[in-house]
């Protein structure tokens, strides 16, 4: 009787096993079948429907977060403005700025007297002031260097060219180590070169290296912008050109004029200015040989604020006979009433350059 039991139990498991067994299969069959479905009719979605853990507090993406990554943040971490800076420029910057600007601070007080100097001259040639930083990386200020090459004093002038600007060099005097004439005449060497390129990272690149070099860059890369053709010049030159960037944003805390190439040079006005500022100027279009340090010298304004809203202003009244004048309005209120006075001697200086130069 008991055995009769036993064989009933062990057929009732087995049956059950195998009803195990088929629902389990026909489980597996139609899971296939639904993931298959999914594959065939994009429209049959299998979902997990597992809470993951914080899933519910995780934050939509925004799709507009991505494109953050692609600027640069314009602030280094020393506080210095990094908004005119070309990207090409911010390794080398920062680097720079690691290694040299501790001593460049210190600069700024003992070279203040020589830097003042300097500022009074560049405004007498109606070039942006921020060019004597040049001085700090071609001699580091210092008057007595002298270059391998045979280059002398705090503008590093070779003989040839301290002799075509206006110095004296021989046995008896070597004035490219006297700062005030020699700083006269680098910035008749700067106003040379800004008449041939128009653009002042060009204008460094040629004053290191030779208008030659430069010649030679544009025409191989078939550009005139200097982040395009830089790889073509001297490695010395490319960099001359990086670190006089970078001395100006040691020294200014952010870029100007003469840190940006022709074209980036365009939009320095409206970036640099106010809302209050630019609402507060009248633009005006004018024709004729006008110079802007004539036109400072009537209305009263200085030299530095003229060229920030004119940026290249001789340059390209020259090149082009207009231009279209920026200034404060009650400044331009006064020009309008004395242009006629202001192209007259602005013509007298054009026709004898010589009373310029006796002035200086």
């Amino acid at each position: 009787m008991n055995l009769i039991r036993l064989n009933t139990r062990l057929v009732n498991l087995k049956q059950i096993s195998l009803s195990a067994i088929a629902c389990l299969m026909l489980i597996t069959s139609s899971h296939a079948d639904v993931k298959q479905e999914s594959y065939k009719n994009p429209l049959v979605i299998v979902s997990d429907t597992t809470l993951k853990k914080d899933s519910a507090e995780k934050p939509l993406i925004d799709p507009k977060h991505g494109f953050k990554d692609l600027f640069v943040s314009n602030t280094y971490n020393n506080g210095i403005n990094t908004d005119q800076l070309n990207p090409l420029a911010i390794n080398f910057v920062q680097d720079y700025i690691d290694k040299n600007g501790k001593s460049m601070e210190s600069m700024k007080g003992w070279g203040k007297p020589y830097f003042d100097m300097m500022d009074g001259i560049f405004t007498q040639h109606g070039l942006p002031r921020e060019l004597k930083y040049l001085s700090v990386i071609e001699s580091k200020l210092k008057s007595n260097v002298r270059s391998w090459a045979g280059a002398v004093g705090p503008w590093q002038f070779m003989p040839s060219t301290a002799k075509k600007f206006g110095l004296r060099v021989n046995q008896y005097y070597d004035e490219r180590t006297d700062y005030f004439k020699s700083t006269h005449a680098a910035c008749r060497y700067l106003t040379r070169l800004f008449t041939i390129y128009g653009d002042w990272l060009l204008v460094i690149a040629a004053y290191n290296g030779g208008p030659g070099n430069v010649n030679n860059a544009i025409k191989k890369s078939h550009s005139k912008d200097f982040w395009t053709l830089q790889n073509f010049l001297p490695a010395e030159s490319r960099n001359h050109v990086k670190k006089f960037i970078a001395t100006h944003y040691i020294m200014e805390g952010e870029g100007g004029i003469t840190t940006s190439t022709k074209d980036e040079a365009k939009n320095f006005l409206f970036a640099s200015m106010s809302k209050e500022e630019l609402n507060a100027s009248k633009a005006q279009l004018i024709s004729g040989r006008y110079n802007s340090l004539v036109i400072v010298k009537y209305i009263t304004m200085d030299i530095a604020v003229f060229n920030k809203m004119n940026p290249d202003f001789d340059k390209l009244i020259a090149d082009n006979g207009n231009y279209e004048l920026h200034l404060p309005i009650d400044k331009m209120d006064i020009f309008l009433s004395k242009k006629s006075d202001i192209l007259n001697e602005s013509m007298q200086l054009l026709l004898n350059p010589a009373t310029s130069n006796n002035n200086r």
